[in-house]
């Protein structure tokens, strides 16, 4: 059943992104007056549809995916010299067509927060906010640049008072790159230079640092664990371990492994109570490796305000936020060229798949997130120069308008070739991914 409802929510989102994606460039080519023969949700084999005016609606057999085919959109096509086939066409409205899809689903991604944030808008509370470091793990980069719990970042390469989002951001984009960091301590200033490491599970980059927030019992890693022998309940907020506080969950785990299989005294708030617990760690393995273990698995979690935004604050904060996102993904890939970071991040069917049905079971707000965040994805991905892309038609284009000429048919052919064979590479890569992410380590 889990398998299924995320497949389900799957395919919600992918046909979402692709109707928007190809609406676009329906929409203008019907405009530039190109005649457009399919509008196909899916590839493959034609399944059912219908027929309006010269246009063939269709869902074909593999839905991961969907196109809009025009008249006369490839040289040598028999329709391809029509005043009304895309080749026909001028380059600047040519380009205008491959770019709508991209452009919609930016649209699509503004509008969908833009909604979000008037009905509901989440900020972080404002001790929350502040990035004042819980925990230092030990040996990290950010111990091996000086910091110490209680430092609070006031300045992270060059922006001045950022928040927990803003610092999360420059460490993930920053493996094995310096950042300058400020930090405010017991009145005095104090400046260092942290270089995060890449880490192996996310590919993105770790400082090692963390900030306070409520930790919080999600699940049982598996039956019969100590936590759950002792008496610990799903839900339950970890207050201290052995005396001390835990706002971390880098400090629960320094603990556990500080204790070495003796036993450790949690304290834990359930329904406004608090109570004591004695749990024994055992010996297990973690990501392949040997380490004391209790049984659970948890999420460090902050108190949010929430709020309802009238419309132009809702589409300032969505655009915003749309561009902060967008420059992730920007740096994101500008890592991967460098080798600073590692492409284990990309996501196949299956990892999409996962999330879908995890955002659509936590609640129709992370959906939306989450479909936010794919359709910008979409856009940025099908922008990037790459031939059969949407990106790649434009660079041709722009090649063209360039030279003042077509290129010839075979220079177009061996590009798309190429392309199609970087496609295909990235697709299995990102399988690959997927399934190495289920197998267990080893």
């Amino acid at each position: 059943m889990g398998v299924m409802h995320n497949v389900v929510w799957l395919l919600v989102l992918i046909g979402v992104m692709i109707l928007i994606h190809e609406l676009g460039h329906f929409w203008a080519a019907r405009f530039f007056n190109v005649r457009v023969e399919v509008f196909s949700f899916g590839f493959g084999p034609r399944l059912f549809g219908f027929r309006r005016g010269d246009t063939d609606y269709r869902f074909s057999a593999i839905l991961f995916g969907g196109y809009v085919k025009m008249m006369g959109e490839q040289p040598g096509d028999e329709d391809s010299d029509d005043p009304n086939g895309f080749l026909a066409k001028p380059r600047w409205q040519r380009l205008v067509i491959a770019f709508a899809g991209p452009f919609m689903n930016i649209v699509l991604s503004i509008g969908l927060l833009t909604g979000l944030f008037m009905n509901q808008y989440q900020t972080i509370s404002e001790p929350d906010q502040r990035p004042v470091i819980a925990h230092v793990n030990k040996d990290s980069a950010a111990d091996k640049a000086g910091l110490k719990e209680g430092d609070r970042i006031i300045e992270i390469d060059g922006q001045k008072n950022p928040n927990w989002e803003d610092v999360t951001l420059k460490e993930i984009a920053s493996a094995y790159r310096g950042m300058k960091v400020v930090v405010e301590r017991d009145a005095s200033r104090v400046e260092t230079t942290v270089t995060p490491v890449l880490d192996e599970r996310s590919g993105v980059g770790y400082a090692g640092w963390s900030g306070r927030g409520h930790i919080q019992i999600e699940r049982f890693t598996s039956p019969g664990m100590p936590a759950e022998k002792a008496g610990v309940k799903v839900g339950d907020i970890l207050v201290s371990a052995n005396g001390q506080p835990i706002n971390s969950s880098f400090k629960l785990q320094e603990v556990i492994s500080k204790s070495e299989g003796k036993p450790v005294e949690l304290r834990v708030e359930r329904q406004g109570k608090q109570e004591t617990l004695l749990v024994e760690p055992v010996m297990g393995k973690l990501d392949g490796q040997s380490r004391w273990l209790i049984g659970v698995a948890f999420n460090q979690k902050v108190d949010f305000v929430t709020s309802k935004l009238p419309f132009p604050e809702a589409l300032a904060e969505s655009v915003n936020q749309n561009i902060k996102g967008a420059s992730m993904i920007f740096q994101f890939l500008k890592g991967i060229l460098e080798r600073r970071m590692s492409a284990k991040q990309l996501s196949g069917p299956i990892g999409m798949a996962t999330l879908s049905g995890d955002a659509a079971r936590e609640g129709p707000a992370a959906f939306v997130r989450l479909m936010s965040m794919v359709s910008l994805n979409l856009a940025i991905f099908n922008l990037l120069p790459i031939p059969i892309l949407d990106g790649g038609v434009i660079l041709l284009l722009l090649v063209e308008m360039l030279i003042r000429r077509d290129l010839s048919l075979p220079v177009k052919e061996a590009v798309i070739k190429v392309g199609f064979v970087f496609l295909m590479v990235v697709t299995v890569f990102a399988l690959y991914n997927d399934i190495s992410k289920i197998l267990p380590p080893g």
